[in-house]
This record gives C-alpha cells, sequence and structure tokens, in this order.
C-alpha cells in the first residue's frame, strides 16, 4: 500500500475555489479514516458502557431481604453514577498522561498504546464480579478512552489542508455517531436476545465485542506517520537541547496560553457535564419512565394466554403480578410460585426495556451526526464563537425539554434527535476549536487539559445528580427533576465565550 505522506497545511491558504475534499490526498484521507476509526471505537466504548449500566448495576447488585424495589433502584442507580464518575476520572488521568506523550512520544505512537489500553480493559469488563471490580475495569478503561481523542485531533489537525480542517475535525467527531448507533443496535440485538431467553447476561456480551479495536492498532503502526509540523518541532527541541515538547509548565507559563487553557476549560466542562451527567442519562429515563408500562404490557399478554389456556393457577398469579404494578407493597404477600413467575418474565420486561434504551440512544445520534458535522460548516460561515453561543443555547433548551416531556414513543423519535444534535454539536467544536488555540509542541498537550481536566470537574456531575435525585425522592420521578436542574451546566460556557479569541479561517499557531 503506497501512500503519499506529505502535509498540505501551509500550501493552499490561497485557494478558496477547490471544495475542500478535493484538496485531500489519499494519505490525507488514510489519516482521516484511521483516526475516526480509533474515536469511533473510542464512543463505541462509552455507549456500550452507558447501555449495560443499568443491566450490569441489577446483576451485580442482587436482590436482598428486607430492601424493598424503590430503594434496591436507588441503590444500584447509584452504583451506576458512582462507576460512571470513576469512568470519567479515569478518562480524564489518561487525557492529561497521554495529551502530554501525544506532544512528547508523537501523535501515531501513542494513539497505539491508547487504543490498546481501551480495548483489553472494556474486555475485562465483562468478568466484574462486583461493582468495584467492575469499576476499576472502567477507570482503567477510561485511561485510553481519554488519551485517544487529544492525540487524534491534533493528528487530523496538523496533517490536513487548512480549508479543509474544520471540515474533517467535524466528520472525525459526526462518524463517532456511527460508534455509538453501532452501540445501540448491539444492545438492541442483544435485547431481543434476552427477552427470546437466548442469552442471559447480555451485558457481559457487549463489553466482549468492545475488546475488537485493539485490531486497528496494528493499522496504525505499519502505515501511520507523525505530522510533519511534529517532526519538526521534535527537531527543534533537538538542536536546543530544551524540553518543549508535552510540558504543562510551559503551558501555563505563558499567558496567552494559559488563558486560553483556562478559560477552554470552562468552555469544556459545559458540554461535557451536560452530556454525561444529563444527557447520556436519557436511556435510563425511558427505562425508569416505562418499566411500569412494559411491565403491565408484559403482564397482560401473558394473562391473556393463561386464560386461553384456562390456566387458573397462572391466572391468579399475573393477576397478582399487575396489581402489584400500581401498588408494589402488594408484592410482600407473594406466594413462592407467584415470585418464580415474575423472576420468568423479568427477561422480557428487561429486553424490551433494553429496546426502548436503544431506541433513544439511535435517536441521540442520529441528531449528533448532522449537528457534529453541522457545527463544522457554520462555524466556517458565522465563526467559531457565535456558533457556540448558538449551540450552547439550544442544549439547554432542548435537554430541558427532555426531561420534562419525555413520555410517549413518538417522542423519542422527534425530541431526543434534536436534543442529540445540538449537545453533541458542541463536540465537533471542541475538536476544530481547541487545536487552534495552541502551538504545535503543546497543542495535545493543551487540547488535553481544556478537555480532561474538565472530566475531572465531569466526574463529580453524576454525584452532584445522584444527590439531586434524593432530594426529589419524595416526587414520583426524581430523575426528571434532576436533569433539568443539571441542565444549567449547559449556560456556564456562554460567560467564557466573550473572552476566548476567534481564531476562524486563521492559520494553526506554529
Amino acid at each position: 500500500m503506497h501512500l503519499d505522506h506529505s502535509s498540505s497545511d501551509s500550501s493552499d491558504q490561497g485557494d478558496t475555489k477547490t471544495p475542500w475534499y478535493r484538496q485531500m490526498s489519499r494519505y490525507h484521507w488514510f489519516v482521516l479514516v484511521v483516526a475516526a476509526l480509533g474515536w469511533l471505537f473510542d464512543c463505541l466504548d462509552q455507549q456500550l458502557f452507558i447501555l449495560a449500566r443499568p443491566a450490569a448495576m441489577k446483576e451485580l447488585i442482587p436482590e436482598t431481604e428486607g430492601v424493598d424495589e424503590k430503594t434496591l433502584d436507588m441503590q444500584r442507580r447509584r452504583a451506576g453514577d458512582y462507576a460512571t464518575s470513576i469512568f470519567i476520572a479515569g478518562w480524564a488521568t489518561g487525557g492529561l498522561i497521554f495529551g502530554m506523550l501525544g506532544d512528547r512520544w508523537g501523535r501515531a505512537k501513542t494513539m497505539i498504546v491508547t487504543i490498546l489500553l481501551y480495548s483489553i480493559f472494556t474486555g475485562l469488563s465483562s468478568i466484574s464480579t462486583s461493582v468495584w471490580d467492575f469499576a476499576l475495569y472502567r477507570f482503567l478503561t477510561g485511561l485510553g478512552v481519554g488519551g485517544e481523542f487529544a492525540v487524534g485531533v491534533s493528528l487530523v489537525a496538523e496533517v490536513m489542508p487548512s480549508r479543509a480542517r474544520p471540515y474533517t475535525l467535524g466528520l472525525l467527531q459526526a462518524l463517532s455517531a456511527i460508534g455509538n448507533v453501532s452501540a445501540a443496535f448491539i444492545n438492541l440485538g442483544l435485547g431481543v436476545a434476552e427477552e427470546s431467553g437466548l442469552v442471559s447476561s447480555p451485558w457481559r456480551i457487549m463489553f466482549l465485542i468492545g475488546a475488537v479495536p485493539a485490531l486497528l492498532a496494528l493499522v496504525i503502526r505499519r502505515h501511520l506517520k507523525e505530522p510533519e509540523s511534529w517532526q519538526k518541532a521534535k527537531e527543534e527541541e533537538k538542536k536546543t537541547n530544551k524540553k518543549q515538547l508535552g510540558s504543562y509548565t510551559d503551558l501555563f507559563r505563558e499567558p496567552v496560553l494559559r488563558k486560553h487553557a483556562l478559560l477552554g476549560l470552562v468552555l469544556a466542562c459545559s458540554g461535557v457535564i451536560g452530556l454525561w451527567s444529563v444527557g447520556f442519562f436519557t436511556p435510563d429515563l425511558i427505562r425508569f419512565v416505562q418499566r411500569k408500562a412494559m411491565a403491565k404490557n408484559v403482564y397482560t399478554e401473558q394473562l391473556e394466554i393463561a386464560r386461553e389456556a384456562n390456566d387458573a393457577v397462572k391466572i391468579t398469579q399475573l393477576e397478582a403480578l399487575l396489581a402489584a404494578v400500581d401498588d408494589p407493597e402488594q408484592s410482600k404477600s407473594f406466594d413462592d410460585a407467584t415470585k418464580e413467575t415474575e423472576v420468568s418474565l423479568a427477561g422480557t420486561i428487561n429486553g424490551r426495556l433494553s429496546r426502548w434504551s436503544s431506541y433513544a440512544s439511535i435517536a441521540i445520534n442520529v441528531g449528533a451526526f448532522f449537528g457534529m458535522f453541522g457545527f463544522g460548516a457554520l462555524s466556517q460561515r458565522i465563526g467559531r464563537k457565535p456558533t457556540f453561543a448558538l449551540a450552547l443555547t439550544s442544549a439547554f433548551i432542548t435537554t430541558v425539554s427532555v426531561f420534562w416531556f419525555l413520555e410517549h414513543f413518538w417522542q423519542i423519535w422527534v425530541m431526543v434527535p434534536i436534543m442529540g444534535f445540538c449537545q453533541l454539536s458542541l463536540f465537533a467544536g471542541y475538536a476544530i476549536y481547541f487545536p487552534e488555540l495552541f502551538p504545535t509542541r503543546l497543542r495535545s498537550t493543551g487540547i488535553s487539559f481544556c478537555y480532561n481536566v474538565g472530566r475531572f470537574i465531569a466526574a463529580f456531575g453524576p454525584l452532584v445528580k445522584a444527590q439531586l435525585e434524593s432530594g426529589f425522592a419524595h416526587t414520583a420521578e426524581p430523575l426528571r427533576y434532576a436533569g433539568v436542574t443539571m441542565s444549567l451546566i449547559f449556560l456556564m460556557g456562554l460567560l467564557v465565550l466573550p473572552f476566548l479569541p476567534e481564531t476562524n479561517n486563521k492559520p494553526l499557531p506554529d
């Protein structure tokens, strides 16, 4: 396989007539595909975790005698919040470490390490026996997940022609939606299999599938080269005998770079906390809101079958189960046979709820694909900062609307894609904007600081959400109120936009 490894970032500054995609060589497309696959599989892992989390918590925290259903459900959701926070903390730690190493070692070499890390530990998550070893595997997975973003974005930003850069970075983020949708289809398929009794513990199978991306590291190792700008910066470091690449000290020594890093951090926090503390709990909202209705549907279907078969014992059991849906206290009087019937139908109920969660995830990411690519195109027309302002405001409005109003099936295909469009468009903005704030020798370091210190802060988001849920426990649907309250975080990014530079149509800093 022969590829032209030349870079054309500085050769097309005045060429505004040729479409951006015609300015790209075979190697440009190769780099984009490899970086996109790395981030796509990264997002696949994230989404597998989000969709598998409720089922994993249910198996890892079994029913305990004397603990009522509502309390047990709250315990499982809280454990899921802790696991999410630990995962995000691992993501942030890995991002800071590998972001720095991406400047020191090189983009391609660091990408190989991060992909291997998140693939191996995603696979190991499938053998978890408790919440805490599950959380440990997720932390170690997060190390690789967090490191991949900064090096992938730096690689694409430095290799691409300057006019193509915002479009390719937007496309890089947009293609991540394919990873998310793939996870949703995996969850959907395994949910159907669980409902049919073909598999048990489908969440473990999901994490095994998440180990497959390790194969991508072989392709990267063979064909991907370091960007010319990075090679020049590395040579300059050797000549001057100074530690210039990947230094957090240097990042904060220079006033302009320090300002960009700190304000970029606040901007990143809005989207990261908003997505991980609110947006990605939409599938959980679906499961929570629809559990009663789904249980009623399943019990009613089985009751009709029992009546057709004239099975008096089963009829009595199912009528008792139906009554207990609206009044859980009645479940305390169940005999052993009724409890067995309840357990036998739990897989069917969970399988159907998994379908709904999968539909919600697909809907979010259909919207996300267009939102992320659209951010790149719009930011070229009106500028980076106005596009951010529009996206942050829209994310707040649409997220509040989903958590306050979402109830019916049709709303998943109307409200949720619009929310995904607005929320995820911000992440294309980070991929496009952050590389434009930092020079080559500190680009991966600067991006990682903005994106991943934000994740340390975001790691507390699910814990805050859990406390809000506890505070709203007296309501029928505490997750709704917690989600609406947490949505305010999207507005925080608007506070720093006036103090950040506009970088539209400017070359990358050397």
